[in-house]
């Protein structure tokens, strides 16, 4: 079974994520042993999302792709029974757990691919890039 990187690195609809990972020095930690819990944005959420200006700063970036890390292995499931719930990142900040019109989404973040199994963990694709400077603002108990 593949690790995390090596499986982003296998799908064509995460090629902007690996090489972002790349460049954020954060292939040896999704190589090691975890286990982890990442929320990776396809391709199409770094071009609907426009963060130029992070990409350019390589600890804002390592911030940006940190914050949709996870520790420990948490599949759909669970994640969908912990609804009004929250994560937290190995930021140390919280990504949110929500319903938005019938459709569970963590951090406005919809899942597009879950449960993929690693060596070290889970991967759960999403459509959106989570800002970590944004991190809470919508929820009042935060």
């Amino acid at each position: 079974m593949k690790d995390i990187m090596e499986t982003i690195k296998s799908d064509a609809s995460l090629s902007t994520l690996a090489t972002m990972l790349e460049n954020a020095n954060l292939v040896e930690r999704l190589k090691g042993s975890g286990p982890y819990t990442l929320f990776a944005p396809n391709n199409d959420a770094f071009i609907r999302m426009n963060i130029g200006k992070t990409v350019l700063d390589p600890k804002n970036l390592s911030d940006t792709l940190t914050y949709h890390l996870v520790a420990g292995k948490h599949p759909f499931k669970e994640i969908h029974e912990m609804i009004s719930g929250k994560l937290e990142t190995e930021t140390g900040k919280y990504l949110t757990v929500e319903m938005d019109e019938g459709e569970m989404v963590v951090d406005n973040g919809k899942f597009v691919t879950t449960d993929i199994e690693c060596s070290n963990g889970i991967i759960h694709i999403i459509d959106n890039v989570f800002q970590p400077q944004l991190s809470g603002w919508y929820r009042e108990d935060l």
